[in-house]
């Protein structure tokens, strides 16, 4: 069985077309995507979650 695909913030990012700061500012409201945060800090996206979650913004 094969991992989903996982993406660093920056693609993300890039992927919206946004910036750092509306990210953190989205999540800090609680309306960001599903991330795990690795033991060195860093964040990791599954692009099944940001689909999802770009779904839902799309209702």
């Amino acid at each position: 069985m094969s991992r989903p695909k996982t993406l660093k913030l920056p693609e993300v990012l890039d992927q919206l077309d946004m910036s750092r700061t509306a990210f953190y500012r989205m999540c800090a409201k609680g309306k960001g995507p599903k991330f795990k945060k690795l033991p060195n800090g860093q964040l990791r996206f599954r692009q099944v979650d940001i689909d999802a979650w770009w779904e839902d913004l799309e209702e």
